[in-house]
């Protein structure tokens, strides 16, 4: 599985390396962390998506669990992504709530795609949009949409020019019964986002809100 790697942001201006699984300071993981977790664990998915734990963040937040995904075709990778649930049982100023759900989503594009002015606006709201579609609520969104392109030269010059978009986010999910946020349902919204960057149909129903993304480049080997 490709995993999308670098730091990711909590949305309150920190970053942060990451660690295996859950992170928990040497104590014993409070209820409602250990119950979201679980809710991400049992979660049922797209086949398309792939979707494992992978090394959480130490530092910003007292509780930790992280996953990566790729959106696969075959043997080939079209998206691929990191989710991340923080978790701070005496709230976080900033978050304003005790959970915080911070994701990196990056994909290639084809270059005049990349070059649409609208397009961060676009990729904000392929977020937004997959979050209300599945009637969730949340506070506190934050983030950042990049657009990258490299170009080749001397013995890589017969390389294509290539066109990346990364979307950096964070928000706060609503905490329901027992102070635990419906996790499993903001895992799937954030799969419809990976598989909208990465070009696939809608798995049902969507928002008439939400832009479909055009056609990206090709595949990536994996």
């Amino acid at each position: 599985m490709a995993a999308a790697q670098g730091q990711l942001s909590d949305g309150a201006g920190g970053t942060d390396d990451a660690k295996e699984g859950e992170h928990h300071a040497g104590t014993t993981a409070p209820l409602p962390f250990r119950t979201a977790v679980e809710a991400l664990r049992a979660a049922r998915l797209r086949p398309q998506i792939e979707v494992e734990p992978t090394r959480a963040p130490q530092r910003l937040a007292p509780f930790a669990y992280a996953l990566e995904a790729a959106v696969v075709d075959g043997d080939q990778d079209l998206a691929d992504g990191r989710l991340v649930l923080l978790h701070e049982p005496d709230g976080h100023d900033a978050w304003r709530g005790t959970f915080r759900l911070v994701t990196l989503v990056r994909a290639e594009l084809e270059a005049e795609m990349a070059a649409d002015p609208l397009l961060p606006e676009v990729c904000w709201s392929w977020l937004t949009g997959a979050l209300q579609a599945r009637g969730l609520t949340y506070g506190e969104p934050s983030g950042t949409v990049t657009r990258a392109s490299s170009h080749y030269f001397g013995g890589l010059s017969e390389r294509p020019a290539a066109s990346q978009i990364e979307i950096r986010a964070s928000w706060t999910p609503r905490e329901g019964l027992g102070g635990v946020p419906d996790t499993a349902a903001h895992l799937g919204a954030w799969c419809d986002l990976l598989a909208q960057v990465a070009g696939l149909p809608p798995a049902g129903p969507g928002d008439a809100s939400v832009v479909t993304l055009p056609q990206r480049r090709g595949p990536q080997p994996r």
